[in-house]
């Protein structure tokens, strides 16, 4: 089985500049991820970013960087420039891993392009199940419902399906949270790339409902691990330091 990752990796960002730097343990950020990339058993990983800084540190710790241009919109953008300088083929499996996920599963990388490869599915991500009442109403954490296949119905930082008996404080049985993964063969995100962005999508924030709004479908895997902390805030940043650098 062979897959690339890329990890997008912008400098700016809003609430915490120069985030895939920012170190952790003594090792920037980015660097965590990609060595969790590293053990998924993937047979390629590129560090997409648009800084010198990212792209020189990238290479001294052994890993490959391209530099990408730094107005796209987003990551899959700049994971769509990746795959044109590559040149890799159509039927490529590359999984986008976020930059500040350091404490992502190496096993959920490797679920999600085995997956793939092996029911022949060209668009993928995870969820995984709400643990507590806080996560699942906290607007910060992206909840999708499933149709019977494990295909996405649809996602929303709303308390989604909303049920009139539902208790107080209680979790709905139909929604998972969504992790932040997702796997795409070239040729589909070539595809992806190229529809306008929706309507859905601008109202939510959430790029993957342009897929569903153009009748895409998107398999979700579930993954019976721990769901990774990622990092948005400086809130996220004490939680993960007290984890990987707990001295």
């Amino acid at each position: 089985m062979t897959f690339k990752v890329v990890i997008p990796a912008r400098y700016n960002s809003a609430r915490l500049p120069g985030k895939p730097l920012i170190e952790i343990g003594g090792v920037p950020m980015v660097i965590h991820v990609a060595r969790k990339a590293k053990l998924s058993g993937a047979n390629e990983i590129i560090i997409a970013t648009d800084d010198d800084r990212i792209a020189k540190t990238s290479e001294e710790y052994g890993f490959i960087s391209f530099m990408t241009n730094p107005n796209h919109i987003s990551g899959t953008d700049r994971i769509e420039e990746v795959i044109d300088k590559a040149n890799w083929d159509s039927e490529t499996i590359v999984i986008n891993l976020q930059g500040d996920e350091p404490l992502i599963d190496p096993l959920l990388i490797n679920q999600i392009a085995e997956g793939m490869i092996k029911n022949n599915i060209d668009y993928a991500s995870a969820a995984s199940l709400f643990l507590n009442y806080e996560d699942f109403s906290n607007t910060n954490n992206v909840k999708v419902i499933l149709d019977y296949n494990d295909y996405a119905i649809y996602f929303s930082r709303a308390m989604i399906p909303h049920q009139k008996d539902l208790q107080e404080k209680s979790i709905s049985k139909f929604v998972y949270h969504h992790i932040g993964i997702y796997g795409y063969t070239v040729e589909f995100l070539r595809k992806f790339c190229n529809l306008p962005t929706s309507n859905l999508e601008l109202t939510e924030k959430l790029e993957q409902l342009r897929a569903i709004e153009n009748n895409l479908k998107l398999k979700i895997f579930k993954y019976q691990g721990t769901h990774s902390i990622g990092v948005d805030t400086e809130e996220d940043l004490k939680k993960i330091k007290k984890i990987l650098d707990p001295t």
